[in-house]
């Protein structure tokens, strides 16, 4: 069976390759194309697309592809469910899912910087995540520090580390729930109002935001947001390109079209033709 993604793998388009092949199909062809070719040669080699926008094998909530094929093959192991985690943390930039995060992606990008054929960084790949796996399945509670002087100066610094680690003050809830509600309304907020509603001085804010919100700016952050819910009214055609700006809180289509290709690299109306071929190939 032929699966076919987006080309320069880094994460989580080696990981799922290895899954395939490992435990679901051993015998898989695995393709790298551009981005806009991926559905197209799909169809022309009766390829399965993955990690894509729109196709059935790619992102949901807050995980990554690699999360969907455990789940859609119905995959159980403890071992992959530990490299999982691993995975979407590095695959995310959420290194905060597991300790091991980090590592994986720091080698994944000193890999694909180093090497320029796709194919060669899956076979060495491939070797990373068979690793990866003996670690997960034999070897994940084995630490380096095996001295009990060791092992206690450790749990004194991991003590520390926790003791010390500064909690989300209570304004980044709020916050996030007052941005959702303009998301949610249509409504526009800015930098100042939000700093009223919270009271706390737009200066803070402005400097403290983006420790919380995704290392984005303020402006940012709402941009993002406002795509992310354009994109996620692209997947029906109940609105057209027009309405969707609106219900995004653009505006004007002009201005929308600018921050969307910004955000995505893409004008609205290519993103989605993609979108909906693909949810309509997977079908």
């Amino acid at each position: 069976m032929k699966w076919i993604t987006r080309e320069r793998p880094k994460i989580d388009r080696i990981a799922c390759p290895w899954l395939i092949k490992r435990f679901i199909d051993p015998g898989a062809e695995i393709i790298y194309v551009p981005f806009e070719r991926v559905l197209i040669l799909a169809d022309e080699l009766d390829a399965i697309p993955f990690d894509l926008p729109g196709v059935e094998y790619s992102h949901y909530e807050d995980r990554c592809t690699f999360d969907y094929f455990l789940k859609k093959h119905q995959i159980r192991d403890e071992a992959l469910d530990r490299m999982a985690a691993i995975i979407r943390g590095a695959d995310t930039d959420r290194l905060d899912f597991a300790p091991q995060a980090a590592g994986l992606s720091a080698i994944f990008l000193g890999l694909s910087r180093n090497i320029t054929n796709d194919q060669e960084l899956l076979e060495l790949g491939m070797k990373v995540y068979d690793g990866l796996y003996t670690w997960a399945r034999h070897l994940h509670d084995q630490r380096h520090t095996q001295s009990p002087v060791e092992q206690l100066l450790l749990e004194v610094y991991n003590k520390y580390l926790k003791s010390s680690e500064k909690k989300a003050p209570e304004w980044t809830r709020e916050l996030r729930e007052m941005i959702q509600d303009q998301l949610d309304t249509n409504m526009s907020m800015s930098l100042q109002q939000a700093s009223d509603s919270l009271e706390i001085s737009p200066a803070y804010l402005s400097r403290e935001f983006s420790r919380y919100f995704d290392n984005l700016s303020f402006g940012d952050y709402i941009r993002k947001m406002r795509i992310d819910k354009a994109i996620s009214l692209m997947e029906t055609v109940s609105y057209s390109l027009t309405e969707i700006a609106y219900l995004t809180g653009f505006s004007d289509q002009s201005h929308f079209n600018r921050i969307f290709k910004k955000q995505t690299g893409e004008n609205p109306s290519a993103f989605r033709k993609k979108l909906l071929k693909g949810k309509k190939d997977t079908k």
